[in-house]
């Protein structure tokens, strides 16, 4: 019985651990950016269900058969259209994003659909996608997306680099290519972050170390994502402090 319940579990919730801080993360910066506001509570749940709306959907392209997904697709088809449909009413001006995010789904549903969706580009865009949360937060609180620039910034950096340096890490581990890229990428990120602020500067300099250094260690995936989890809170003070 337990394990059926577990089959069904699985079922509804993606094998995608790194994803929910990619998600929480720039969400919780731009509400703290930006001030909390009560239609943030819609926003974050709206953004959690279009998250699982969008894995299913594009897994639906991926495999060519759409009513596999169907009751994913149902449930959180619903559970994202009503806390929508409240952050549009309290902030119509929010809507000035969707045709971005309507390109960006675009080209990761190509992605699926050539079933590349592990090509770094495809990474990439999916990063663009969850740090524009930052500026979406600042409008439905009504504050100028300009004001939360500097936040918007490090965050784009942090997950960019991230990519890179846990591609390093499993997927192409022992590539010197993607070693160098990704070290190149991360020494470039600290004199990005030194023009924003002198902790984030710190802070990247940290994950410059880690960059170089530890895909020369074979780490887990488990023991990279607790690495991540610690970053994620270091960011966020660095940003505090900022």
């Amino acid at each position: 019985m337990e394990s059926a319940r577990r089959r069904r579990l699985r079922r509804f919730v993606p094998p995608q651990h790194g994803a929910w801080a990619m998600l929480l993360l720039p969400y919780l910066i731009g509400v703290v950016a930006a001030g909390p506001r009560w239609p943030h509570l819609p926003l974050l749940v709206a953004w959690l269900a279009g998250y699982l709306l969008s894995y299913y959907a594009l897994q639906a392209v991926k495999s060519r058969r759409p009513a596999r997904y169907r009751d994913q697709l149902l449930l959180y088809g619903l559970s994202a259209t009503l806390p929508a449909a409240v952050v549009v009413a309290a902030r119509p001006a929010v809507l000035i994003y969707a045709p971005v995010f309507a390109v960006l789904l675009a080209l990761n549903a190509w992605y699926a659909w050539c079933r590349r969706e592990r090509a770094l580009l495809n990474d990439l865009v999916s990063v663009v996608q969850s740090c524009l949360m930052v500026p979406v937060a600042a409008t439905v609180a009504g504050v100028p997306a300009g004001d939360v620039a500097v936040p918007c910034a490090a965050a784009l950096l942090y997950f960019t680099g991230t990519v890179l340096y846990v591609k390093t890490m499993i997927r192409e581990r022992g590539s010197r290519a993607y070693h160098r890229a990704s070290v190149a990428y991360h020494l470039a990120a600290v004199a990005v972050a030194g023009w924003l602020s002198i902790p984030l500067a710190v802070l990247f300099g940290v994950l410059a170390v880690r960059a170089a250094a530890l895909p020369r260690r074979r780490l887990t995936p488990k023991q990279v994502g607790l690495l991540e989890i610690g970053a994620c809170v270091l960011l966020g003070g660095a940003l505090v402090v900022a």
